[in-house]
């Protein structure tokens, strides 16, 4: 069936029996291509009737169809024409595991964050509304993106009801609505009939055939109704916001699903339809433990994801945070519904009093955190470094300028396997070295990470400690003099070229000097804000050019910083970082593309001194 279907029109022409059986196909073709290529599965299981039905009855892309986070599209990937090439998922010029605007015109937004799909929808909407265009605008926001600030400031903004606006809330974990034993699901399972649907507006044209009196009997039964409703029936939030809602139901009926995305689409105006979902739905893994199967690396589908048992930066932190928490009943582990993503899960199990996970609420977490810290306790926060791109106004205003301390544990720093243009980590050093009293540390083995971990737990500053996803790269000890917050090769002090670098890049900088020769050392930087650069212009005193090499933004980045202060000694400093957006691929792919080979850098800083 899926091998017919090439875009929502296809869809659009099959029977629910059809639309059964590509569902099916659907949830085989997802399990296999994550199981080869990683991705997230289990949230992907879980939509695939729901995003069949919308296909099925809106025109895409007349319409509009958005997904929050978006990393439950694959189905609907499926389906726009990019089944073909689905295989390539995440891999480098690949089909992206989010919606990419560019890559298809069924995707109007390239999405990644949570929180920010409904904002975007409405503006969709208004837009048609203000250009006269009757299309429709459907957004799918998942449970867990409730938690969310950002959806209910466009909650708020949802006052027009001339806008052509459908709220799909998938409800896979928590209820939204609060079930009122079996009067409620019967009310429920009425209401979203076609049956319903269809005597409801017969009654309706009817009473308004009566002459004087028919328009006063249909108000009053629409009182009756709500009477009955408010007795039986909470009221949900939507509602109490004035936005028509429908629900909950069957998110793996196709049959209603379809019923009420015809009646709610009927209105023309604003409604919530509440779908209940299994996550990981047809695999048995996945339906078991669906945060385990949330987004996974390749694995065999017949014996499901095994644990990993390699040490990486992630899995040291929680380690380590552990060991810090039984020595100082203090500590405190914060995360943003990324327990075990920042390694945080056997924290939670040992510590559960002193862990906190706020939900997919950055901004609250620095905020919360800020108040534990002022009544003296020792926060810890872990986040994705694309995630804390949220919390720079928090970081600014409610810790630095409180005059707190604070631990910020930035995990996949740098190029990220994957997950592409949203989830690179490569701004957090631009942003969070403009924040007053913030030091950052880039740790390149797991014995720095806890030399960062413990000064900043008994700092009086914020203190930033990143490091990517994956392994150390340090793998061996000694070479190097080793100073409180960087280090350098021995022919530093004599060298006439110094590579300045950071984290896990500074492999590739050794490798270069080796290429260089004599004349190059490397000088690695272990604090990388705020520089000393009394202690650094007296140990490059000797060198003609310091290449910086940053795994980060070069606008704003440690380089610019460098530049900025070697320009003072009339030191020449070539800066070689990343500007713009990074697309998807291996971290060594990306690596490679951006010229952080060896080899590259080699040729870099030999062609620069050869212009002198």
């Amino acid at each position: 069936m899926l091998e017919k279907v090439h875009s929502p029109e296809d869809v659009k022409a099959l029977s629910l029996e059809e639309l059964g059986i590509l569902a099916g196909e659907i949830r085989d073709n997802i399990i296999g291509t994550v199981s080869r290529n990683g991705g997230h599965l289990a949230s992907n299981l879980g939509i695939v009737e729901v995003t069949l039905a919308l296909h099925k009855v809106f025109s895409l892309p007349e319409d509009a169809l958005l997904f929050d986070v978006g990393h439950q599209c694959y189905a609907h990937k499926l389906v726009t024409g990019r089944a073909d090439r689905f295989d390539s998922l995440r891999r480098k010029g690949g089909v992206s595991g989010f919606q990419k605007r560019g890559e298809s015109e069924y995707d109007p937004f390239s999405e990644g964050h949570s929180g920010s799909s409904l904002s975007q929808a409405l503006g969709l909407a208004a837009a048609n509304k203000l250009i006269g265009k009757e299309a429709y605008t459907v957004v799918v926001v998942g449970d867990g993106s409730l938690t969310n600030g950002m959806i209910y400031e466009a909650l708020n903004n949802c006052g027009d009801k001339e806008l052509r606006l459908l709220i799909v809330v998938n409800d896979n974990d928590m209820s939204i609505s609060e079930n009122v034993g079996g009067v409620h699901n019967h009310l429920t399972k009425i209401r979203t009939s076609k049956r319903y649907f269809s005597f409801k507006y017969r009654t309706e044209r009817f009473l308004r055939k009566i002459p004087f009196i028919g328009k006063l009997i249909e108000k009053m039964l629409r009182a009756f109704k709500r009477f009955l409703k408010n007795i039986f029936v909470h009221n949900t939030l939507f509602e109490d916001m004035g936005v028509k809602y429908y629900g909950p139901m069957d998110g793996h009926n196709l049959k209603k699903l379809v019923n009420i995305f015809n009646e709610a689409k009927s209105h023309n105006t604003i409604a919530v339809v509440n779908v209940k979902t299994k996550k990981g739905k047809g695999y048995a893994f996945a339906e078991k433990e669906p945060d385990k199967y949330h987004s996974v690396s390749p694995f065999d589908p017949e014996a499901g994801v095994t644990a990993a048992e390699k040490k990486t930066f992630t899995r040291v932190a929680g380690e380590l945070l552990c060991e810090r928490a039984e020595n100082d009943s203090r500590v405190c582990a914060l995360t943003a519904a990324m327990c075990e993503g920042t390694g945080l899960t056997a924290f939670s199990k040992r510590y559960p009093e002193r862990f906190f996970d706020v939900g997919i609420a950055e901004e609250h977490a620095v905020a919360f955190a800020g108040g534990l810290s002022a009544s003296g306790m020792k926060p810890v926060l872990v986040l994705y470094s694309t995630f804390a791109q949220r919390v720079y106004d928090q970081l600014l205003h409610d810790v630095s300028l409180q005059g707190l301390p604070l631990t910020l544990l930035l995990d996949h720093c740098g190029f990220v396997d994957g997950d592409g243009i949203t989830h690179q980590g490569i701004f957090d050093v631009s942003l969070f070295s403009s924040v007053p009293n913030t030091e950052i540390y880039a740790p390149e083995s797991y014995a720095e990470l806890a030399d960062a971990l413990d000064f900043g737990l008994e700092s009086d500053k914020i203190t930033i400690v990143r490091y990517p996803k994956g392994e150390e790269t340090l793998k061996e000890e000694g070479g190097e003099t080793d100073e409180e917050w960087f280090a350098y090769s021995p022919e530093i002090q004599k060298a006439e070229i110094a590579i300045v670098t950071y984290g896990r890049v500074s492999e590739r900088a050794r490798q270069a000097a080796e290429i260089l020769g004599a004349r190059a050392g490397v000088l690695r930087l272990k604090k990388i804000y705020p520089l000393d650069f009394e202690k650094l212009t007296s140990l490059l005193r000797n060198v003609k050019l310091v290449y910086v090499l940053e795994e980060g933004c070069k606008a704003g980045g440690i380089g610019e910083k460098l530049a900025a202060g070697f320009a003072e000694k009339g030191v020449k400093v070539l800066v070689h970082a990343i500007e713009g957006f990074v697309g998807q691929g291996t971290a060594w792919e990306l690596f490679e593309e951006y010229g952080f080979t060896p080899e590259n850098v080699a040729e870099e800083i030999a062609a620069e001194l050869g212009n002198e």
